[in-house]
């Protein structure tokens, strides 16, 4: 399926049931191309749609779309279930492979931060293949930092694979601590 109209910015807004199967077909290509995350089975449209409804009020899930078409889809999602972490948010980026290069992941992720200081989250973080040259230069324009590699995290296609580890820290809220206090 074409991006409907390239040139015009994409709209982010927060996903509904409708926007299922398109999120199911991007999230696929994600996986099928092997540039975003180790999953390795294509998920189903009411896998998708249980995982949409399990999703709380610091967990959203957003939207691209043009003319209608969703072409991108982004969510902020638990980091770890301990209270201590509750001021970090992992993230999840994927665009749809007729809008890859197109400036549906910054519109996506630019909503995640907006969304994240809105939520009051301290930090955001995520996990990039080294090889996703396109990814790490879409984190780095929005400030994300390397903190490290992890090395052979996961087995994909019988190879190991590392994930580099970025994080962001978000705009201090009016109860933030000083670091180290």
């Amino acid at each position: 399926m074409p991006d409907p109209v390239p040139s015009m910015p994409p709209t982010v807004r927060p996903a509904t049931s409708g926007d299922i199967p398109a999120v199911t077909r991007i999230y696929n290509e994600g996986i099928v191309d092997r540039l975003a995350t180790l999953e390795t089975e294509e998920r189903t449209e009411a896998e998708r749609t249980a995982w949409l409804a399990g999703r709380g009020p610091r967990h959203p899930v957003l939207v691209a779309e043009r003319a209608g078409t969703v072409v991108g889809w982004a969510s902020l999602n638990p980091f770890n279930p301990r209270p201590a972490y509750d001021h970090v948010a992992d993230l999840s980026v994927y665009v749809g492979r007729e809008a890859r290069g197109g400036g549906v992941g910054s519109a996506l992720l630019a909503a995640l931060v907006a969304e994240g200081q809105r939520l009051g989250y301290h930090k955001l973080v995520l996990a990039a293949f080294p090889s996703n040259a396109a990814g790490l230069r879409l984190y780095r324009r929005f400030d994300f930092r390397e903190v490290g590699v992890y090395r052979e995290q996961g087995r994909l296609d019988g190879r190991w694979v590392d994930v580099v580890v970025m994080e962001r820290l978000l705009a201090a809220g009016p109860d933030a601590e000083e670091p180290g206090g």
